[in-house]
């Protein structure tokens, strides 16, 4: 079995990404430096770094890791890696379907282009709160695609924007061989306790 069985979308949207992404990053497993000490989360890798702070979301009822945050330099950054197809990109879509949720949930949309290329700068609703101002970037990989979700300072401050992106750029997506369909979550673990580095990053 073969990524073909999934087949490729009716209209297939380019790809979205840096165009140094291949060497800057977000980067494939099959480009990045095999002996730098990763902490392995499964469908990415994270470069420890002094004050990086990283929690995993685990889902109740499945309790499967479905994200990654990560704390640093005062924003929070959380990803998700997922499966996309060979030769089109998927955050053409994943805009449009951002826009169409935080919308309905009462919030506003602006878009953007950012470093990373096309971005949204959304006022999210926070019940019993004031509305939270978040950035959905997003890069199209060879098969996969990394969606972040910046808050705090990187949101809105151009310096803390700069780490906070570069923090994006320095993760390593894990596509694996497995065929899967476009859009599925590629699978995230919680990292051995004796993985090289994972001290590195308090929980």
């Amino acid at each position: 079995m073969t990524d073909t069985t999934f087949g490729e979308p009716d209209f297939v949207a380019p790809k979205s990404a840096p165009a140094d992404r291949a060497t800057a990053g977000p980067l494939d497993e099959s480009e990045a430096n095999a002996v730098r000490p990763y902490v392995d989360l499964g469908g990415v890798k994270i470069l420890p770094r002094a004050d990086l702070e990283l929690r995993l979301e685990i889902e109740e009822e499945s309790k499967r890791v479905v994200a990654v945050s990560l704390d640093y330099a005062g924003s929070t950054l959380q990803v998700q890696p997922f499966a996309a197809p060979r030769s089109s990109g998927l955050w053409h879509e994943i805009r449009e379907q951002i826009v169409d949720q935080v919308s309905k949930q009462g919030g506003s949309v602006k878009a953007n282009v950012g470093s990373f290329g096309p971005e949204l700068i959304a006022q999210v609703p926070v019940p019993g709160e004031q509305p939270r101002l978040v950035r959905f970037i997003g890069v199209d990989g060879p098969r996969w695609f990394l969606r972040g979700v910046i808050a705090g300072a990187g949101a809105m401050d151009p310096d803390a924007a700069a780490k906070i992106e570069d923090l994006f750029r320095s993760i390593v997506v894990v596509r694996g061989s497995t065929p899967m369909p476009p859009r599925d979550l590629i699978p995230l673990h919680i990292p051995a306790t004796s993985q090289s580095g994972a001290g590195s990053l308090p929980s």
